[in-house]
This record gives structure tokens, C-alpha cells and sequence, in this order.
């Protein structure tokens, strides 16, 4: 046989095998699209990036879209003034709405020893029979507008409080804390000013920052407020300057909770000033210390100790049985009643070192009302001392002592109430929040025909908040 033959052999053989193999192997095609194949990446990223947003939303609170602004979750707490820190960007006009929502279980007594005070066959100074109950739930709802970089409106209206059933406005203001100029001067001051012009809740003291408003009660660790409620809104305009832990502020309102032009002799403006330092030393201790100034030596009606229209927490307390639960909201509070003319001082110190807390208050207040020829003084103190813990410090315990003492138009002497008040509360989320507060309040130097005469509360409040 030829050479040629011979090797040829072999290779038509191995040619023969190796064609089955090969016709099953796929005919080549063109590359695969880099975009093709980047499409299912790309769109399980953005489901994972939904994920972590829904978790988020509940775990952290909801997304911050207006600036300089306080939320109204679990982050809102221990915020005083807003400060520099814009929070969030500006993307252009955005509309937000906010709410919250309380309700109480009360189960509280009673008691008086003032003597019977017979009038029209009725004794005025007999007790209401009050027990275990649900009282009315309140709520509030918030409605902010980002306009412009730096520049915010807000609004705050009660859907439903202890005095009043119906819709109504607590404040409204404009806040502005860039300049809506392009001048290099007024940029530059706005660095460390802010602005508030409206009808708002006034700058006095850092207790009402630390307080409930009617439905929002989630910043305040305790149920009930102070026993002297130095909360009111007023007309007028805040200048602060906020700069290396300095907060300065001064404020001119029209020193009472409803504008008016009648009377004009009979009415003269609130002068209002704050200073303090606001340090985080370290990492995990914050100092805070400010002094206040409220004054006015004119007005019809100040309501400086009685501006909380909606109402205390602890429903019908000391209360008579001709009393109802709106008419007499202010129940468990003293309203000193410097109707016409208050000049009143509050300090107050603040530190947080890991989850403690401890925030107090010493307040001096002198005012009369028109028919008094002299001036009457009431002073306050109070300590609040409260421990955070767990994760994300979502559990709390906590006590506070409060004591006010002073004068009150027709009674000799000074008289007044102590409280102490022993409570814990649980964040479930950022915006839900249940609270338990055991509290006791003795009054002391009322008169026997006094219905506060010897006269105390006590008992336990649960609470549930929603906030968002």
C-alpha cells in the first residue's frame, strides 16, 4: 500500500468520530450585550435598595425631606433650636404632612379635706367621682413647604384636644435660615442666624421642648407636664445666632396668645431673650446649659402660665362635681395668673451621658394682673432623670420631682403643689411609643374653704403615641 493511503486511513477514521461531537456543539453567535447582561444585576440592586428602604422606613423613621427641621419621631428627641445642619437637600418646592396621635388609660383618685362649701344646696368643694377610664384620644396635624433653600413654613392645627372637640390652629410661622438674597453680606450672616416670623409657640425656657403638645406627646418621657406650664403662643418675630455651641436669641411678640388692634393703650409687646451653650464634648457626653427672659409689662390677657389651650393630662383631678372636662382643662396645673404684667427667668441645665439624662428646671416668675397694686412672686424647680437603653436606646425608665410655691390673689401666704412622677416607656418603632407613669401631687397652704385644701392625687396613667 502507498504511503498516502496508509496515513489517510487513520484520519478519515478519527474525522468520522469526532463529527458527532461537533454537530452538538453550539454554532457561535455574536457576544452577549453588556446591557443585557447587566439587566438583571441592575434590577435585583434596585430591589435590595427598596428592601433597605421599606426596613428603614420603619426602623429608622421615615425619610427627612424638609430642612432645619425637627422630626417628630423617635429622632426629634432632646432637639432644642434647629440647628445649622440643613439635614436635607434641596431639590426644589416639597410639601409635607405630619401627625400624631395620643390616647390615655387614667386611673387616678382623689382627695380633699376643705371644709363644705354649700351654695344653691350643692357643696362646691365635694370631689367628682372619678375612677378607671379612657380618656378622649387628641391629635394633631402638621403641614410644612419647603419654598426655597433654607426657607420653610410651617403649620400646626389640633384635629381634636381636651378643650375643644372642633378643628383648630395652634401656630403657624415662616422659618429662614439662608438668605433668599444673593448678597455675599446676608449669605454670610446666615451662616449662623435664623429667622422666625409668625404666630408660633414662643422660645421661653427649654421645658417646652420637652413637653406634651396635646396628640404629640412623644418627646416627653413622662405622661404628665410641669405643674407650672410655661408654654403659650404669641405674634411676633425670633433672631437666634447659632455658632461653636453658642445659641443666642432675642424675640418680640405681642405678648398674648390673640392678635388684636382694639385697646391699643391697654396692650404693649413681650420682650423674649435666650442664651446658652449646647456641647458634645465627646462622643457620648452632651452639655447643655441656657438661661431665658420673658417680659412684659402690658397686656390684656398674658398667658404665659395658661396658654395651654388643649389641656393636662390628668383628666378631672381636684375637680368639683359641677366641673366639666373642657371647661376645666387645667386640671393638676397652677396658672399663677399674671394676667396684665410678667417678667419671669428659667435655667435650665441638660447633660446626656450615654443614655442618661438629666434635664432640670429653676424658674422665677413676678407678675399681677391690673386690680392688684402689688406684684406677686412664684418660683419653680424640677429634675428630670432619665436612663435609655437597649438597642437604639428604644427602652426607658424615669423619674422627675417637680415643686412649685408662690402667691395667688386672695389667699394669705404662699401656696402650691409637689409632684413626683416615676415612668418607662418602650419605642416599638421611630413614631409608636408606649408610656406607664405612676404619679403622685400633694397641694399645701390653701385655705380650709379651699377645695385644694390638704388635697392630693395619685395613680397610674398609660400612654400611646403615634407620630410621624
Amino acid at each position: 500500500m502507498r504511503p498516502t493511503v496508509r496515513i489517510a486511513t487513520p484520519l478519515i477514521a478519527l474525522l468520522a468520530l469526532a463529527a458527532p461531537a461537533a454537530a452538538q456543539e453550539p454554532t457561535p453567535g455574536p457576544a452577549p450585550s453588556t446591557e443585557t447582561a447587566a439587566a438583571p444585576e441592575s434590577a435585583a440592586s434596585d430591589e435590595a435598595q427598596k428592601e433597605r428602604s421599606a426596613l428603614e422606613s420603619w426602623k429608622k423613621g421615615r425619610p427627612i425631606v424638609m430642612q432645619y427641621f425637627r422630626p417628630q419621631d423617635k429622632r426629634g428627641l432632646n432637639v432644642f433650636e434647629t440647628t445649622k445642619d440643613a439635614g436635607a437637600e434641596f431639590t426644589g418646592f416639597k410639601l409635607d404632612f405630619g401627625a400624631a396621635f395620643t390616647s390615655q388609660v387614667q386611673n387616678l383618685t382623689h382627695r380633699t379635706a376643705a371644709a363644705p362649701n354649700v351654695v344653691n344646696g350643692v357643696n362646691a368643694n365635694q370631689l367628682a367621682d372619678i375612677g378607671f377610664g379612657f380618656n378622649n384620644s387628641t391629635a394633631n396635624l402638621s403641614l410644612h413647604a419647603q419654598l426655597a433653600p433654607g426657607i420653610r413654613v410651617a403649620l400646626t392645627t389640633y384635629l381634636s384636644s381636651r378643650h375643644h372637640n372642633e378643628t383648630w390652629v395652634k401656630d403657624g410661622y415662616i422659618q429662614i435660615d439662608q438668605s433668599p438674597i444673593d448678597l455675599a453680606p446676608l449669605k454670610m450672616l446666615f451662616e449662623i442666624a435664623t429667622v422666625r416670623i409668625g404666630h408660633m409657640e414662643i422660645n421661653y425656657g427649654d421645658a417646652h421642648f420637652r413637653r406634651s403638645d396635646n396628640g404629640n406627646a412623644l418627646y416627653n418621657p413622662f405622661v404628665g407636664n410641669y405643674i407650672l406650664d410655661s408654654f403659650t403662643t404669641e405674634i411676633g418675630g425670633e433672631v437666634y445666632l447659632k455658632t461653636a455651641g453658642i445659641v443666642a436669641m432675642g424675640a418680640i411678640t405681642g405678648g398674648e396668645i390673640r392678635g388684636t388692634v382694639v385697646t391699643p393703650g391697654q396692650r404693649g409687646p413681650a420682650f423674649i431673650g435666650k442664651l446658652g451653650v449646647d456641647r458634645q464634648v465627646r462622643e457620648d457626653l452632651r452639655v447643655r446649659l441656657t438661661g431665658s427672659m420673658y417680659k412684659t409689662d402690658k397686656a390684656m390677657s398674658s398667658t404665659l402660665y395658661g396658654g395651654d389651650r388643649a389641656g393636662s393630662r390628668y383628666y378631672w383631678v381636684m375637680e368639683n362635681t359641677a366641673a366639666t372636662e373642657s371647661a376645666q382643662f387645667t386640671s393638676g396645673l397652677i396658672n399663677p395668673g399674671f394676667r396684665n404684667k410678667v417678667t419671669a427667668f428659667q435655667v435650665n441645665p441638660f447633660v446626656k451621658l450615654r443614655g442618661l439624662e438629666i434635664f432640670a428646671v429653676v424658674e422665677r416668675a413676678k407678675g399681677k394682673a391690673t386690680a392688684e397694686t402689688v406684684e406677686r412672686t412664684w418660683n419653680q424647680h424640677a429634675i428630670d432623670a432619665v436612663y435609655r437603653f437597649c438597642h437604639d436606646e428604644r427602652l426607658f425608665v424615669g423619674v422627675r420631682y417637680n415643686r412649685a410655691e408662690g402667691a395667688l390673689t386672695g389667699i394669705t401666704g404662699d401656696v402650691g403643689a409637689k409632684r413626683w412622677q416615676a415612668g418607662a416607656g418602650w419605642f416599638i418603632t421611630p413614631g409608636l411609643l408606649m408610656k406607664a407613669e405612676f404619679v403622685n401631687q400633694k397641694y399645701f397652704g390653701y385655705p380650709v374653704a379651699n377645695i385644694k385644701n390638704g388635697g392630693k392625687f395619685n395613680g397610674l396613667m398609660l400612654e400611646g403615641v403615634v407620630a410621624f
